[in-house]
């Protein structure tokens, strides 16, 4: 790998690149005159060696000051240095790529790459039109290198695109890989993308200390990966060639993306001019908008390879969803629902993804592009009649209106048409790191379980992969194993990984922290895998944590006989929140062995509130040792009756003591007044309170439930209505106190994307359903619950406030309460809910200091009553 003397570029070799350096006159291995001693080298990237090749056409070069800014060369060729930093006079053009490779490798062409290019034939027998001309570039943002920066996956971490979930609007799936660190560290994972409306994430690589080196891949499944560096020692097998060519030792960065796409609000771009705290925590900046618009998120290029196949507008629109919904509909989950996007989408995605792989790799980030899996709209079988494609079962609840994909046949010639077409139109635009992530069978149970089908269909996506690039490594989330254990017996589990060589795939041990995938598999039969942990689901609020699983886990998996395990990561379905568990598992990935966590904590909010307090460290030691170690198989899904439909069968078991919340409430506020100005204390504080008001709903619902059964009205009433009217709103007034606990804030960020009005109303709509109904109908109803002021009070409030009502109702009447009943009229509210054009503030109002103190002393005392009586 080869850079200018600003680090700016790579040089890569080639057939093609061979005959157009002879176009230009140079040799492949030899440079038309002697070059100089290097230079010396700037930001860790070899010097541009001196000299000049022989002048091609008269006009501007690629780098130079005419039309273009400096150092910004024209995409695919090498950036010329300014003339004044090479020796002797400069000539008409200045050729310094092709003197870098006589030097050290394949000549490479530097003359300009043309700003449309024609596009490549698809393979026989399908004659594919030539593809549209792409929209003109915002003034002074060139389009990014085809080669990108090729640099190894080791250095200086790293974080992939594609598409992610968790943001402001929505989440989507992400992937990337980054590498990792100290003595022989192995490498992290690391991408992400938080897409319009879910889960998502941001990402970056991070290294890892241990005694052996080996570089880390990338991250996915609908959530994101954040990579740390690899722990324990031993030097994994089978690593994928391409990786242990690049790797380099040194200090890595921690990486983190998110997992699915969609379960965050659509992010603002104007995030991504400023540094995010995850990168100076170590982690690279969010991937989720790069991610999806690298890839299929945006829908420019599956857009444009399923124009050029015959396909019409109209099919297209139907068969891309929603902004916050369109992680599900890369991995053939869902097609249509929320949809269509609008052509403006399209557009801002395509520019906004120029911006952040281009950010991406100005900070050695790994990009991680996303492939074809597969799935394909209904209309390739109208234009191809015979093509041999089947219909998969429907997911999660959704019927085939917006489920029930079409999944071509891996031997059908149309499979690898399409995905290598895709896939080289997705190259020309935004260039190659040589990563690619697809998840074929994601929730989805496959049509056959034949092992011989299954290595058919991973090695079709593979070959789909390499026919656009030689050199791809397939990154595919482990998420499936697990999700269906029934079906991926050990034989499916091979045949499905040993369709691809050994060391061509790196797989996402997705929920390892809980169940990891990797101890029955026998370290994924010899594929390289990374340790991730998922932590948080839907993006939901609610402290939880599994400290002593991460702590441990990751050096118990290096230590794994055969391990085949290259690095660490993190893909949380939703960030903001939780984030000690966060900081925790990045810098694990700096450690060769498990801290000692009661002392780590103390220093861990010492940190954070920028000094000591011992109250605030007493606080934290006791979430740790409650709300923060759930052990044995925990899924972090808040499923509180605050954030459930109301029905008496909720369950309330909590794996902690509720008292050691209460204390920490009360430890928090008594060390106010020194580190009330602190906003991280602020946040917390909020939060620790915020939980502390969960367990109190969970309080008061017993209260209603046994007041119901036992036929007490008068008290039923009495523990309904404070339930209703006074602790509840008293919730939303604490959240609406701070920024980031605001649905207005949520709402707001999605439109902000919008071009019009009715785009507006669109993005609205696909955020508010996100978070509530997640479907037309409450498919995964409340999935991605979360606690933001004005949710709790116009949404869970009427819910709660219908529910005691119908409740009552039954009494007075003699009649029993049918649930079916309350749920029809209750679904009522929530479609309102979410069709309704109630505008909620974007900024807080009232003092967070204030209102929790009022919370604590007006509730505190039954709290300590309830949880000493044994209720919650």
């Amino acid at each position: 790998m080869l850079r200018d003397s600003r680090g700016r570029g790579a040089v890569a070799g080639g057939k093609r690149d061979m005959k157009t350096a002879r176009s230009h006159r140079c040799q492949p291995r030899r440079c038309p005159v002697p070059a100089p001693r290097p230079a010396k080298p700037r930001r860790g990237g070899p010097a541009v060696p001196g000299g000049s090749c022989s002048p091609g056409p008269a006009g501007p070069g690629p780098g130079t000051q005419s039309g273009r800014r400096r150092g910004r060369g024209a995409p695919g060729a090498q950036a010329a240095p300014s003339p004044s930093r090479l020796p002797g006079p400069a000539p008409a053009r200045c050729r310094p790529a092709c003197c870098i490779a006589a030097r050290y490798g394949p000549c490479v062409s530097a003359a300009p790459r043309v700003r449309d290019p024609p596009a490549e034939p698809a393979p026989a027998p399908l004659p594919v039109p030539a593809r549209p001309r792409p929209p003109p570039l915002p003034p002074g943002r060139p389009r990014p290198p085809i080669g990108g920066r090729r640099r190894g996956l080791a250095e200086r971490g790293g974080a992939g695109a594609g598409s992610g979930d968790g943001g402001a609007a929505g989440t989507g799936t992400g992937t990337g890989t980054g590498a990792g660190a100290g003595a022989g560290a192995a490498a992290a994972a690391a991408a992400a993308a938080a897409g319009a409306g879910g889960r998502g994430g941001r990402a970056a690589g991070g290294g890892g200390a241990g005694a052996g080196a080996a570089p880390a891949g990338p991250a996915g499944r609908r959530r994101g990966a954040v990579g740390g560096g690899g722990a324990g020692g031993g030097r994994a097998r089978h690593l994928p060639a391409a990786l242990a060519a690049r790797r380099r030792r040194g200090r890595g960065r921690d990486g983190l993306q998110r997992r699915g796409g969609g379960r965050r609000p659509v992010p603002l771009p104007a995030r991504l001019l400023r540094l995010p705290p995850l990168l100076v925590r170590g982690a690279a900046p969010p991937a989720r908008p790069a991610a999806a618009a690298a890839g299929r998120d945006p829908r420019r290029r599956p857009r444009q390879v399923y124009r050029s196949l015959g396909l019409n507008q109209s099919e297209i629109d139907g068969y891309f969803t929603g902004p916050a919904f369109l992680a599900w509909n890369r991995m053939g989950n869902l097609h249509g629902w929320a949809g269509p996007l609008p052509p403006a989408w399209h557009l801002k995605q395509l520019y906004l993804q120029y911006r952040i792989v281009e950010r991406m790799r100005s900070l050695g980030m790994i990009t991680v592009l996303p492939a074809f899996a597969g799935h394909v709209p209904q209309g390739v079988l109208r234009v191809f009649p015979h093509v041999n494609a089947t219909r998969l079962g429907g997911w999660s609840h959704f019927d085939c209106t917006y489920s029930c994909t079409y999944l071509l046949d891996p031997e059908d010639p149309m499979f690898q048409v399409i995905g290598t077409l895709f896939l080289k139109e997705l190259i020309k635009e935004f260039g190659t790191d040589h990563i690619y992530s697809a998840d074929t069978f994601n929730e989805m149970t496959p049509l056959f379980s034949d092992p011989a089908y299954l290595s058919r269909v991973s090695n079709a996506v593979f070959r789909s992969m390499t026919g656009a690039d030689p050199e791809a490594l397939w990154l595919m989330q482990g998420w499936l194993f697990q999700h269906q254990p029934d079906f991926w017996q050990p034989a499916q589990v091979r045949a499905l990984l040993h369709g691809v060589p050994l060391g061509r795939m790196i797989v996402l041990d997705l929920f390892a922290e809980s169940k990891p995938v990797y101890q029955w598999t026998e370290s994924f039969y010899g594929q390289p895998f990374i340790w991730c942990m998922l932590h948080n689901f839907g993006g939901n609020h609610g402290l939880f944590g599994t400290v002593e699983a991460i702590n441990h886990g990751p050096f118990a998996a290096r230590r794994f006989p055969n391990s085949t395990m290259v690095g660490t990561g993190l893909v949380p379905e939703g960030i903001e929140q939780n984030d000690m568990v966060y900081e925790l598992m990045n810098e694990l990935g700096w450690r060769q062995e498990p801290l000692d966590l009661p002392s780590w904590v103390t220093r861990y909010a010492e940190r954070r509130y920028g000094a000591p307090n011992a109250a605030a460290a007493s606080a934290w030691r006791l979430l740790l040792r409650s709300v923060y170690n759930c052990t044995g198989v925990c899924v972090n899904h808040n499923r509180s009756p605050l954030v459930r439909r109301p029905s008496l069968h909720m369950d309330t078991e909590l794996w902690y003591n509720a008292s050691d919340v209460y204390e920490a409430w009360r430890l928090l506020l008594s060390a106010s007044a020194e580190l009330g100005s602190s906003p991280t204390f602020r946040y917390d504080l909020v939060d620790v309170t915020r939980q502390a008001a969960q367990q109190l709903v969970s309080n008061y619902y017993l209260s209603i439930r046994q007041a119901f059964q036992s036929h007490a009205l008068p008290e039923l009433l009495t523990a309904g209505g404070v339930l209703v009217y006074d602790l509840l709103p008293e919730l939303d007034s604490l959240l609406s106190s701070h920024s980031l606990f605001l649905l207005g804030r949520w709402l707001e960020s999605a439109r902000a994307v919008a071009t019009s009005d009715q785009e507006a109303e669109q993005y609205e709509l696909n955020a508010r359903n996100q978070v509530t109904l997640w479907g037309p109908s409450g498919n995964i109803l409340d999935y991605a619950n979360k606690q933001l002021g004005g949710l709790v009070l116009d949404y869970y409030g009427v819910r709660w406030s219908l529910f005691i009502s119908a409740l009552v109702e039954s009494l007075n009447s003699g009649s029993p309460f049918h649930q079916d009943q309350f749920n029809q009229a209750v679904f009522q509210v929530e479609r309102g809910f979410v069709y309704n054009k109630k505008r909620y503030p974007a900024v807080p109002a009232g003092d967070t200091l204030e209102i929790s103190r009022k919370l604590f002393l007006k509730y505190y005392p039954s709290a300590l009553r309830h949880s000493r009586a044994g209720l919650v």
